[in-house]
């Protein structure tokens, strides 16, 4: 998906995707978005491996930077749904690659499958569906709400 990898890392500082070192990366596919992130021993659990709650925000992050991409101007997307299934683990001193599809594009809601994969092995770490609300933008101005469009 065509976008400006310094203008997300820029959108992104001091976010949740800033503190776990989500980067973006730029493609000419329309159809695709990608970003790493690396294991750090912060983000595992208690067995030293990648913890899903991290691999779950990488993906949920990638597939809502998607979204905006695709919104009008007069749209923005918000997280609905997600459901994951953690088929491997990722180790400390790896990075992990997530590649996201949208699979539908409505109206009303994106759908997005997001594999994350280890570029260490290879292995397929964890297959994500993310389910995005579009909804028109909105200025909430002390206790009112006034349309953007």
């Amino acid at each position: 998906m065509r976008l400006n990898s310094n203008d997300i890392q820029e959108r992104i500082k001091n976010t949740l995707m800033d503190l776990l070192d989500i980067r973006f990366v730029e493609s000419d596919d329309e159809l695709s978005l990608e970003a790493t992130m690396p294991v750090k021993q912060e983000y595992t659990q208690t067995m030293g491996v990648l913890h899903g709650g991290a691999t779950i925000s990488l993906a949920e992050s990638l597939a809502g930077a998607g979204s905006n991409v695709l919104c009008s101007v007069d749209e923005r997307s918000f997280g609905m749904q997600i459901s994951a299934s953690h088929i491997s683990s990722a180790q400390v001193g790896d990075i992990v690659r997530a590649k996201g599809v949208i699979v539908h594009k409505g109206r009303s809601t994106h759908v997005w499958d997001v594999d994350v994969v280890s570029e260490i092995t290879g292995r397929l770490i964890s297959k994500i569906r993310i389910t995005n609300a579009i909804v028109k933008k909105v200025l909430y101005i002390k206790n009112k709400v006034v349309d953007e469009s």
